[in-house]
């Protein structure tokens, strides 16, 4: 007979990690000229990449922006009140659904490899798992920024059609979030604002 073995418990977020991740992390709106490196954003995607997904779909991609033609670039799609910002950024992550994730099943999800035949097949589907698994792995793009030391400045305010024309040309990434990257610039921060009350947002059964 197998014996279950007890699993150690898990460690959990002192009062310090948890203000950086969430308590007192906030949306950065102004950056200072400090570059952020190569290694910084790669140090992003290695925490970023351990992100759930059903079936370890993983089907976000990321593209850095960090050159100023390829900024100049993506903030021509940009909403007005985004574009000064993302200018000033020393780096911006557009984060993008990949619309053939599921060709990397058998490598990714090996256990079952013939679940690339089922989403081949099923593009309603295909699609739906895309786009919500994309979202769970851009909030945690997030987290990893600001696990990163970095400043995040999440934005939705750009023209996607034009950005996935400009940046993925041959149809197979659809942008679903721009991120600003970088270190804290002047007076970078709006007031916080409320957050729900417990008794507004939690139920129990």
């Amino acid at each position: 007979m197998n014996q279950l073995v007890e699993s150690a418990p898990l460690s959990r977020l002192d009062d310090a990690g948890r203000g950086v991740l969430f308590t007192d992390a906030r949306t950065a709106n102004s950056f200072s000229p400090t570059p952020v490196t190569d290694a910084e954003l790669s140090e992003i995607w290695e925490l970023a990449r351990w992100a759930p997904t059903a079936a370890n779909t993983q089907p976000l991609r990321v593209l850095f922006v960090r050159t100023d033609e390829g900024k100049a670039r993506l903030v021509q799609h940009m909403s007005d009140g985004n574009k000064v910002k993302t200018l000033a950024a020393p780096a911006v992550a557009v984060l993008a659904v990949d619309t053939q994730f599921h060709e990397h099943i058998p490598t990714i999800f090996p256990i079952r490899p013939e679940m690339k035949d089922y989403f081949d097949a099923d593009e309603a589907m295909r699609n739906t798992t895309a786009s919500f698994n994309a979202a769970l792995q851009a909030g945690y793009f997030v987290l990893a920024v600001r696990a990163a030391g970095l400043a995040a400045g999440p934005m939705a305010g750009f023209e996607r059609a034009d950005v996935d024309a400009d940046f993925f040309p041959d149809g197979r990434f659809k942008s679903i979030l721009v991120v600003n990257i970088g270190h804290p610039g002047p007076d970078p921060w709006f007031d916080r604002l409320p957050r729900l009350d417990h008794s507004d947002a939690l139920s129990w059964a």
